[in-house]
């Protein structure tokens, strides 16, 4: 069964929007001021504490201290780290000395099969194949047939294209935002459809 995630959580109500739908895993955007959707720590925590432990919470960092992420890895907050940035080899190597044991994802921006190639070499325990930052956009998806490691989609789904993305692609998971919003917010009625969508085959 394909696994999904729900990004982008911001509000006390779009917890019990998750905890309701029960994705494999949800997501908090973490000091990234640019990201209407950006929490603190604190706020993180805070949600955290709503939430359902049926759902893995997973931070998104952008070129954030490793120091930082380690520290959220370690006292609870998330039990995942999503890296959207420039974070190389060095980065993720001093991580999982600083966090042992943790999950560690990357995203990688898919514009060619170069990009592809670094995606199959990373170090980290996931990869997600994306369009870029939130843009809501898909990417090519032909250029993800020759991937040969399990990944994450992510970039332009929506509950009604998650059929033909998993029918095409098979990915392990999928990472949804936008496409689960009305108004920049997440929808209820979205999240569920998406859920629902990811889990049906």
């Amino acid at each position: 069964m394909t696994k999904i995630k729900i990004c982008g959580l911001f509000r006390p109500c779009d917890i019990d929007f998750v905890n309701e739908a029960r994705p494999d895993w949800c997501g908090f955007i973490i000091s990234f001021p640019r990201s209407h959707r950006n929490q603190t720590p604190d706020q993180v925590r805070a949600l955290r504490a709503r939430l359902d432990p049926a759902v893995i919470p997973v931070g998104v960092f952008v070129d954030r201290p490793v120091e930082e992420v380690a520290g959220l890895l370690n006292d609870g907050t998330i039990a995942a780290a999503q890296l959207h940035g420039h974070e190389d080899d060095a980065y993720i190597a001093a991580l999982r000395a600083l966090a042992p044991g943790k999950a560690l994802w990357k995203a990688f921006k898919v514009r060619s099969e170069a990009d592809l190639a670094a995606a199959a070499a990373s170090t980290t325990d996931q990869i997600l194949l994306d369009n870029g930052y939130g843009t809501g956009q898909a990417f090519d998806w032909s250029l993800a047939g020759g991937v040969r490691r399990p990944f994450l989609l992510a970039g332009g789904l929506t509950p009604e294209n998650i059929p033909d993305a998993v029918a095409r692609l098979h990915p392990m998971g999928l990472d949804i935002s936008s496409g689960v919003e009305t108004g920049r917010q997440k929808d209820r009625a979205k999240i569920l459809a998406a859920v629902a969508a990811a889990r049906k085959e």
